[in-house]
């Protein structure tokens, strides 16, 4: 069943990670928990990229989820920046060890199947990210196994992984890219 769903964010730092919440929340509603992970780093450093290069002043940017395309996530992160200076600006960059930035489509291009970037009218830009997802199945996926550090308290974020039947781990094409 195709679904779809959107969401406007300011152009503020904190909107990133508003952005990942939402994708989070939509997924795991949406029953796709396989490629949660996967998504929210890559939503990440598209949403970065958005509100510090992709912007004009009182614009924000949207993000939209589909599963139009069978087996498919599509992520698309849409901004408002001119639409020939900004498509001409987006290139995988292969940033040295010590340089602080320029590795977030990189990023992208490692873990989600596939990407680009398309003109939107009247202004800005999409880009997009589909990533192969499989649908939450009892077969699949018990549950999610939450790991505490012994100083957790009220308020304290956790680490969520998801298990196979087995008890292993099911690492995220995320997690075995950027080890």
């Amino acid at each position: 069943m195709p679904w779809s769903s959107r969401r406007y964010f300011d152009a503020e730092p904190e909107s990133v990670g508003h952005a990942r919440d939402f994708v989070a929340v939509t997924l795991t509603a949406w029953g796709l928990r396989s490629v949660v992970e996967d998504v929210r780093l890559c939503v990440s450093e598209l949403a970065s990229n958005a509100v510090v290069h992709g912007t004009r002043d009182d614009h924000g940017f949207l993000v939209r989820l589909d599963t139009h395309d069978e087996d498919f996530v599509r992520l698309e992160v849409h901004d408002s920046r001119d639409v020939q200076d900004s498509l001409r600006r987006v290139r995988v960059r292969h940033s040295a060890e010590t340089d602080t930035a320029g590795r977030g489509l990189r990023i992208v291009d490692l873990v989600a199947d596939s990407w680009g970037v398309e003109a939107r009218r009247p202004l800005g830009k999409i880009l997009w990210a589909r990533f192969r997802a499989f649908p939450d199945s009892p077969e699949q996926l018990v549950g999610h196994v939450a790991e505490l550090p012994p100083d957790a308290s009220i308020g304290t974020e956790v680490a969520v992984a998801p298990r196979l039947l087995d008890g292993r781990e099911q690492p995220s094409r995320a997690r075995r890219a950027l080890q």
